[in-house]
Parts: structure tokens; C-alpha cells; sequence
């Protein structure tokens, strides 16, 4: 099982608070780092400086890493027209040497949205737009020579199709979310990764056994991934402070997160590695706490 760090910059972050943290990612030996994308704070409490752009961020982070994977959890489609995105993960992906995955969704947070004056249509419009974005997306990346297309939401004439992703003959895709129809009939069509964010390991056994149903009908293997809250203490102290600093309950988050000594949280991420889950991405929520990372790297990450 491979360990990625996300992080919600969206709760007040400045870039260099997540080059530290990548920086750390890389140092310490985990295979990514992520972060969402979002252009306001989600719950009450103090903004700090505000959101940074997704896209970016990446772009920065491209060239001051080298080794680990960086992507997002996840992209909205309604933040981004899906050929100015196309290009723009490309040329991430350019500038990285090919270390880009695309994690991408329908949005869902209304009030980021009426904030910024980004057009927020209803559910089923989400989706259809969604739909087309994935296929516009991936077709512009993997096109020979040039591409067009005619849909409800989107129309193409004669794109160059340029530039290409360094990744071919695309850089990954992953798309996540519980739904029981829609969303893993997409995932087997499109995405190279299927996520499962925040959800208890009933919950995310039946969502990956959805998904595993919806690939034998497309003949496509997707990749099962899930997302979790972290907290991790050498001892009950350690944990209960490092709840405490971001908001959180140690006894809930124990049963809804990944929380608790190096050895409890080894075990748990053994029995999401039972229900398929081949990478866990680590919600780390405080990102002034590197030493945080550094146990987590020593203590629970050679174990899995």
C-alpha cells in the first residue's frame, strides 16, 4: 500500500506553508502529495490568508520537487472550462517530468461558488457537464492530430489539441464519491483510480464492490484508493493533542479516521488494504505540525 499526504489548504494556507509540507512528503519517503481544490474555508472559523489556487500551487510545487506524484482531490468541474483545464494539467504535467494525476468531480460547495461568481447549475447538470468534461479532457490529451466535439454543454471546432501531458498517453485520472449509480458507471469509463473519501470501511467496501460490478461491464481496471483523516500519537497524550489542534474528537475520529498510536493505525490501514485499497491518502489537517509527518514516516509507513 502506497501513503499520500493531502491536504485542505482551503482552511487558511500560504504556498510556502505547502512547499514545507511537500517538501517533507518527498524528504520522508511518501509517494505523493495532494491537495483539494477549493476558494473557501469549508465550516466555520478563522480564514487565515485565504485559499490558493489548485492548479497553481501545482505548478510551483512541479518545480520544487522531483520524485513524488502531485494532484488534487479533487477538481471541480464547474471551476474550469474543459480545454482551458486540459491545458493547464498538461502543462503541470510538463513542468513536473510527468508526476500529474488529475483527481476530478462535479463540485459540490455552493457557497465557494456564489463567493466567487462561479455558475453552480443544478445536480443532473453537474453530472451532464461532468461527462463531457471527462471525455473533452481525455480526448484532447490523447487526440493525434487535432480534435473536435459536439455535445450538450461543450463544443470543440478543430482544436490543435495542444499541448500534449508528458504522461502518455495521459496523465492518471481519478474520480471519487459514494453514489451507487452514476458515479461508479463513470469511474469504470474513465478514471484510472476510484477514491472513496471519508467513509467508515463498511461503507467503503460496498462503494469499491459497486465500482468492481460497473468495471466487468467496461472491461477497464480501476485502481481502488480511499481518503482519511489522520492522527497519529506515540502515545494517548500525543494523539489526544493533535486531535485537539485541529478541531477533532480522538474517540470519534478513531472510529470515522485513521487515529491513534502507529500500531493502531497500521491495523486499520491493514483492513483497508483488505478491502482493495491500494493507496491511502492521509488528511493532514494541521500543516505547521512536521513532526506529525516525520512519525507517521518512521513509525507507520514502513508497515504497510
Amino acid at each position: 500500500m502506497k501513503l499520500r499526504i493531502f491536504t485542505e489548504p482551503q482552511q487558511g494556507a500560504t504556498y510556502d506553508d505547502l512547499l514545507a509540507v511537500a517538501q517533507a512528503t518527498e524528504r520522508l519517503g511518501f509517494d505523493a502529495f495532494f491537495r483539494s481544490d477549493h476558494y473557501q474555508r469549508i465550516g466555520a472559523g478563522d480564514p487565515g490568508p485565504g485559499s490558493t489556487d489548485a492548479w497553481i500551487t501545482l505548478a510551483g510545487l512541479a518545480r520544487e520537487t522531483s520524485r513524488i506524484r502531485l494532484g488534487t482531490l479533487v477538481t471541480p468541474a464547474t471551476f474550469r472550462l474543459p480545454g482551458p483545464l486540459a491545458i493547464s494539467v498538461a502543462q503541470v504535467d510538463q513542468m513536473s517530468g510527468g508526476r500529474v494525476e488529475l483527481g476530478f468531480g462535479t463540485g459540490w460547495y455552493d457557497g465557494e461558488h456564489a463567493a466567487y461568481g462561479i455558475p453552480f447549475p443544478p445536480v443532473a447538470e453537474r453530472f451532464g457537464r461532468f461527462e463531457e468534461q471527462l471525455e473533452i479532457i481525455t480526448g484532447l490529451w490523447t487526440a493525434e492530430k487535432g480534435y473536435s466535439f459536439e455535445g450538450r454543454y461543450y463544443r470543440l471546432a478543430d482544436s490543435p489539441a495542444l499541448p500534449k501531458p508528458a504522461q502518455r498517453p495521459r496523465p492518471p485520472l481519478i474520480i471519487g464519491g459514494v453514489g451507487a449509480k452514476r458515479t461508479p458507471r463513470l469511474a469504470a469509463t474513465y478514471a484510472d483510480e476510484y477514491n472513496v473519501p471519508f467513509h467508515t470501511l463498511a461503507e467503503t467496501g460496498e462503494a469499491f464492490a459497486r465500482v468492481r460490478a460497473a468495471c466487468e461491464s467496461t472491461g477497464r481496471d480501476v485502481l481502488l484508493s480511499a481518503a482519511q483523516t489522520v492522527v497519529v500519537g506515540a502515545d494517548l497524550a500525543e494523539v489526544e493533542r493533535r486531535a485537539a489542534a485541529i478541531g477533532e474528537d480522538p474517540v470519534a475520529l478513531r472510529e470515522a479516521g485513521l487515529a491513534g498510536t502507529p500500531a493502531e493505525v497500521v491495523a486499520k490501514l491493514g483492513k483497508f488494504a483488505e478491502l482493495g485499497a491500494e493507496r491511502v491518502y492521509l488528511q493532514v489537517l494541521d500543516l505547521a505540525d512536521l513532526e506529525h509527518l516525520e512519525l507517521i514516516a518512521a513509525e507507520v509507513l514502513p508497515h504497510v
